[in-house]
């Protein structure tokens, strides 16, 4: 089967949350189809590591585009009814290349990551089509608005409104749609476009991501996640905020490390704090997480599923996840990670295990031991064969229907 695959990031190296999803994906279905990638780049240096995708599929068209360009798109369309992301994400170059590979080649089916990309292929008639919306990027802008100041809050309301009428519109333009989580699928589904939804989960690789048998700092904990994103921003000054004077006052000798790419000036000021560390881009977050005693993701602003908890819980390192973060991963409060709400809760929950080796070894071995039952690529993508097998049979069979 030939499958035209787009997403919104170029997928390669998958080493961030909007690649790893659509790589694991290309390289399952790879392995018995010929599927063709198309994404965006945003610099030579994103474009040279992205070719890295090669032996991984038949082959890719990769739209070249630049931020300050993209900015002036989504300026435009703040007067019209088309939601700002969508002009981040659009290149008249890439428009131009699908729109002639789908002319020229045979396609057996069109599979979509992320609502942002399915204006390349939404008009399309005559192929099967699928769209993954990972998240449902319109309720994370709409949360936005609860952390954000006027006038800025009313920016982003108005985004997410724009967003969820697009979504739902773009929904109706494909033959299935799926989602990352249950509760995604929940909101997809209350839609009520009337086409067929699903979802399957991330996976983590378990392999890459595991016990290396050294020893931790019982004194250590971490947070792992790029700086520049809002979200982990806000976690990470709420909780250095609240909870983290909490921990010290019970143990002064504890450190937090936060690492993660691109932390902004006032990410990096939370480094003068006593105890915290802010690394920056580091070549590879696994050493900081296995000296870690816990990995704490105190997310109030969590869409989908938070990669770094099943990596975390995939090396055998005990979470300690917000509500809302947790929701997101096929796990059991108390029996694979902790869950907490209030500075008090976060900080009891984190003294918990650093004062009791037993309980952090229970939780290590709970935990990783759900990411192989629960969320191993191979099992999600089980779910997406199936999703795709149930699409294929509805489009042909609806095309007997009508003949």
């Amino acid at each position: 089967m030939k499958i035209l695959y787009v997403c919104h990031r170029f997928p390669f190296p998958p080493k961030r949350g909007g690649k790893i999803r659509p790589f694991n994906m290309i390289r399952h279905l790879s392995q018995q189809h010929q599927v063709t990638v198309c994404s965006l780049a945003r610099s030579e240096a994103e474009a040279e590591e992205g070719r890295g995708i090669a032996p991984h599929c038949a082959g890719y068209e990769m739209g070249r585009v630049s931020n300050p360009v993209q900015v002036i798109r989504m300026v435009a369309r703040l007067p019209t009814p088309v939601p700002s992301s969508m002009g981040f994400f659009y290149s008249p170059d890439l428009a131009r290349r699908i729109k002639a590979l789908i002319a020229r080649e045979a396609f057996d089916l069109i599979f979509v990551h992320c609502s942002s990309v399915a204006q390349y292929v939404a008009d399309v008639r005559g192929i099967p089509k699928i769209l993954d919306f990972g998240d449902m990027d319109s309720q994370k802008w709409l949360e936005y608005v609860h952390y954000k100041p006027f006038p800025l809050k009313f920016g982003y309301w108005l985004e997410g409104i724009k967003m969820e009428r697009e979504e739902k519109r773009l929904a109706a333009r494909f033959d299935l749609c799926t989602a990352t989580t249950r509760a995604e699928w929940e909101t997809l589904e209350a839609y009520g476009t009337g086409v067929s939804t699903d979802w399957f989960p991330n996976g983590v690789d378990a392999e890459y991501f595991k016990p290396d048998g050294g020893g931790y700092d019982e004194d250590t904990i971490s947070f792992i996640g790029r700086m520049d994103y809002y979200p982990n921003q806000e976690a990470m000054f709420r909780f250095c905020d609240t909870v983290w004077p909490l921990l010290r006052e019970r143990r002064p000798g504890m450190k937090l490390l936060i690492v993660g790419a691109d932390p902004s000036p006032a990410v990096a000021k939370l480094g003068e704090l006593p105890g915290v560390t802010v690394t920056g881009s580091v070549p590879d977050v696994r050493p900081y997480v296995l000296r870690s005693a816990a990995m704490v993701a105190p997310l109030a602003i969590a869409r989908g599923t938070q990669n770094k908890i099943l990596e975390a819980m995939a090396m055998g390192v005990p979470v300690i996840s917000s509500r809302i973060a947790a929701g997101g991963v096929d796990a059991l409060e108390g029996e694979h990670l902790l869950v907490a709400d209030t500075p008090v809760e976060y900080a009891e929950a984190i003294l918990r295990v650093l004062q009791a080796p037993a309980e952090r070894e229970r939780l290590a071995r709970a935990g990783r031991a759900r990411m192989l039952s629960h969320h191993a690529w191979p099992r999600s993508m089980e779910r997406l064969d199936g999703i795709i097998g149930r699409c294929l049979k509805e489009f042909h069979g609806n095309e007997e229907t009508t003949q």
